[in-house]
């Protein structure tokens, strides 16, 4: 693996955006993923890996052609932490630019033309301070991150990540001081979110170990340090989606596919269906059976689904980033439900599992997206499919 290159400032010529938050440009023929630029705008970027022949990863140190969309970040450390990717555009903008990604990775990967838009999860919404679960490391005491595409860490500003939410900061801090790596968790139902919950090298120190998190009338528990959406809208935003695509009915079987600790299995049970579930995580399955009527199983999704009921009327699924794969939905479509909602964090996976089911005869009756992770290149989508047989 060769390193001369890695350091050299290019100058480039900015291209489209790409999935990652990169936009790409060229230097003698090589692609270059240039992070922290705009289409259309030329700088001057340092190479940060250059271990693959075909392309480089740089980032932008100067900007010598800016873009109109282009804005001061508010983070002093925004070009370095790898947590943001768009503080430097404007917010509308950046539902735009993951518009184009989603567009790109669903006609490239299944052939679908989509023509949506990227809906912000609150129409006033400034990209701030939203990001309820914060995992740092430390560094000289202080809360840090990774730097991009490194494992040097990052201290985060006085004031706190401002893309945290406001009443973990000090938290964080003050854990910080003693502890490698802190883990801060703001919790609540509805606008009030003010219950801290801080793990300090894994041991709870401030806070409940089990938190309650709220949708609408229903309330979950879930552990401190186990999964929920972080954005404080998403749980209503997501659940909505799959309510509305998949119309429950009354006594309708639907099965909940990497279920958590049974978000879309409490509002499918309330919407009168009768559900199932499964989870690789113990803990999480254990809390699903106290959050939800229902039935839950432990295991990872593709290793399990046969212990679950083999018919369906409705199937959500809510894959990790890798997305769900040929196993899983090759056992969805043998259930012949009449609708599935797929909810995806990776637009790629999405495209990918979508081309699975197309080879299954199902088709998307709609793809929606939400900008749940502002000022990053992260995007959410909820597809909703029925069988290509239905008008």
């Amino acid at each position: 693996m060769t390193q001369q290159h890695e350091g050299a400032v290019l100058e480039l010529d900015l291209g489209p955006i790409a999935h990652g938050g990169f936009c790409v440009a060229r230097s003698e023929g090589r692609v270059v993923f240039v992070r922290g630029g705009l289409p259309g705008e030329k700088v001057r970027a340092r190479v940060l890996d250059d271990s693959k022949a075909s392309h480089w990863f740089a980032a932008t140190r100067e900007v010598l052609v800016a873009d109109e969309h282009r804005v001061d970040p508010v983070c002093p450390v925004a070009g370095v932490c790898g947590g943001c990717d768009f503080q430097h555009v404007q917010i509308d903008f950046q539902r735009e630019l993951k518009r184009r990604v989603v567009a790109e990775q669903l006609q490239r990967i299944a052939g679908i033309d989509w023509e949506g838009a990227v809906e912000p999860a609150d129409a006033d919404e400034d990209g701030l301070g939203w990001r309820t679960r914060m995992h740092y490391r430390t560094r000289d005491g202080v809360p840090a991150l990774r730097a991009f595409r490194s494992h040097d860490l990052v201290a985060v500003p006085a004031e706190g990540c401002p893309i945290s939410h406001p009443s973990g900061r000090a938290a964080a801090r003050d854990a910080a001081a003693g502890a490698e790596e802190v883990q801060v968790v703001v919790s609540g139902t509805g606008a009030d979110r003010t219950r801290v919950s801080v793990l300090a090298d894994g041991v709870l120190v401030e806070g409940p170990a089990t938190v309650t998190e709220s949708c609408g009338p229903l309330q979950w528990k879930v552990d401190a340090g186990g999964f929920w959406q972080v954005h404080p809208r998403a749980a209503k935003v997501l659940t909505a989606a799959v309510l509305d695509g998949l119309q429950p009915r009354q006594g309708e079987k639907a099965l909940d596919l990497y279920c958590g600790v049974g978000l879309f299995a409490g509002v499918l049970a309330r919407a009168g269906a009768r559900v199932e579930g499964v989870e690789i995580s113990r803990r999480a399955v254990t809390l699903a059976r106290r959050n939800v009527t229902g039935r839950f199983i432990v295991g990872r999704t593709e290793r399990s689904m046969r212990q679950l009921s083999s018919r369906a009327d409705l199937v959500v699924l809510d894959p990790p980033r890798k997305g769900a794969g040929r196993k899983v939905v090759a056992e969805i479509l043998t259930r012949r439900p009449r609708a599935v909602a797929h909810v995806a964090c990776d637009p790629a996976s999405l495209a990918r599992d979508l081309s699975l089911f197309a080879e299954g005869g199902y088709r998307p009756a709609s793809i929606r997206a939400f900008d749940l992770f502002p000022m990053t290149h992260h995007v959410e989508c909820v597809a909703i499919l029925v069988p290509a047989t239905e008008d």
